[in-house]
């Protein structure tokens, strides 16, 4: 076993040291560059070496340097003309300072004071140019768009610039109403009523400029009578398929369809859907001669008629016309009379004869009690 001592020593070598050094390792500029040793050489031992001579180097380098540190923050020394040229021209500016020089250059018609020996009297003297920074990143490739223009307080507002905008637009569907509405009567067709061709009404849903789902929804419309080449036996057929599709009091099928992206996805399914219908009806194996009509689906509207002895005949209305005459000469009357209540007139009566209350004194909290003690 190792004493104490023994172990304290070891300790402390092999525990980082926490107190820097006194002398720190220069770090050269070259990586593969071996520092140069601090190690102070013993008197017997002379400058020998390269070692020795990157020493002396190193040691002449940092002299150099605080001497040159030591002589920027120093002044240098001026020579006599330049001391003389600086104040001479100071000299000059505390002149241009004095308010008797200032009243006769304002009377010359030279603007303000002159802290230099040009004459600052255009105004090209005091425009400020701006920094001309380069372009970054983000605005490679965009367009110069040049200096702003200035401002004198003259323009409009946010405000005054939405309305001229709003102005400009209806304008300019004035514009289209004016030149190119017209053009569309080329692509007018006249109006052919339905022939027994076309039993078949599609009907499309658009938003002009705007994207809905509604858009894709097709509804077709048609009657079961104008299916000519059905017989009365297939037309009941074709009724009861459909369902509550069927609307009793106009005899009309209407059917719709938006499972699909597009109108025309939707309107090949109705398509179909009315053939395989249509050859279902056709079909002699099945007639539902049994089964009976279902309209339960259909609820119809009651529309209520307007009484015939309402309505308003000569006599009726030369009676209220002469009611309402009878009425007035009557009003003028109690009005002339002094029949008339007038409640303004009334409430200006009473008001006088009402006795003013005195009002009621506030009493504070506990102050009963404290005058009871």
């Amino acid at each position: 076993m190792t004493s104490i001592t023994r172990r304290l020593l070891f300790y402390s070598t092999r525990c980082p040291r926490r107190i820097s050094p006194r002398y720190s390792t220069l770090r050269s500029v070259i990586q593969w560059q071996r520092p140069l040793s601090h190690t102070i050489p013993r008197c017997d031992e002379g400058p020998t070496g390269k070692a020795s001579e990157g020493e002396r180097k190193a040691a002449s380098g940092t002299e150099s340097n605080k001497e040159a540190s030591n002589g920027q923050a120093e002044a240098m020394p001026q020579e006599p003309d330049e001391q003389a040229t600086i104040f001479a021209r100071l000299f000059e500016d505390l002149r241009d300072l004095n308010p008797e020089v200032i009243k006769e250059a304002l009377k010359r018609g030279e603007r303000g004071t002159l802290y230099s020996k040009g004459d600052l009297d255009k105004d090209e003297h005091f425009e400020v140019r701006g920094q001309e920074g380069r372009l970054g990143f983000w605005a490679e490739g965009e367009e110069e768009m040049g200096p702003d223009e200035d401002y004198y307080g003259d323009d409009l507002t946010s405000l005054g610039h939405a309305e001229l905008e709003q102005h400009r637009e209806l304008r300019e569907y004035a514009r289209l109403a004016v030149w190119e509405l017209p053009l569309l009567s080329q692509f007018a067709k006249p109006f052919e009523l339905p022939n027994a061709s076309t039993p078949f009404r599609f009907r499309y849903t658009s938003y002009l400029g705007e994207k809905h789902p509604a858009t894709n929804k097709v509804v077709v419309e048609f009657s079961a009578s104008d299916m000519s080449d059905l017989t009365p036996q297939q037309k009941d057929k074709l009724i009861k398929l459909a369902g509550p599709r069927y609307n009793p009091d106009t005899g009309i099928i209407k059917m719709s369809c938006e499972l699909f992206d597009t109108q025309a996805q939707n309107k090949r399914f109705l398509g179909d859907t009315i053939t395989k219908l249509l050859a279902e009806a056709r079909d002699p194996k099945e007639t539902f001669e049994d089964v009976p009509f279902d309209f339960r689906h259909h609820k119809p509207k009651v529309r209520h008629e307007f009484p015939k002895e309402w309505i308003l005949t000569e006599e009726r209305k030369a009676y209220l016309k002469d009611k309402r005459k009878e009425q007035a000469r009557l009003e003028d009357e109690r009005i002339h009379n002094g029949r008339l209540v007038d409640g303004q007139v009334a409430i200006d009566n009473a008001l006088p004869r009402i006795l003013p209350t005195a009002e009621p004194v506030m009493v504070p909290a506990g102050g009963a009690r404290k005058q009871l003690r």
